[in-house]
């Protein structure tokens, strides 16, 4: 499982989401961001970075 937060960003903002996959959590992100962060630039850049605050966890909590 594959998940991603604004905390993670250190954004003030809760939102938070999860996927199986990483293109799908991404266009949860693109989706987020030209909603409540239109501050935010998706460039590539952007894009890039947002990457590389997704957290790879397991399939349940107490698994790790």
């Amino acid at each position: 499982m594959k998940y991603i937060s604004c905390k993670d960003a250190e954004k003030d903002c809760t939102w938070s989401a999860s996927s199986e996959n990483e293109e799908e959590l991404i266009s949860m992100v693109k989706e987020h961001v030209l909603a409540e962060h239109k501050e935010i630039e998706l460039s590539p850049e952007n894009i890039a970075n947002i990457k590389s605050l997704i957290k790879t966890t397991g399939r349940f909590w107490w698994w790790g």
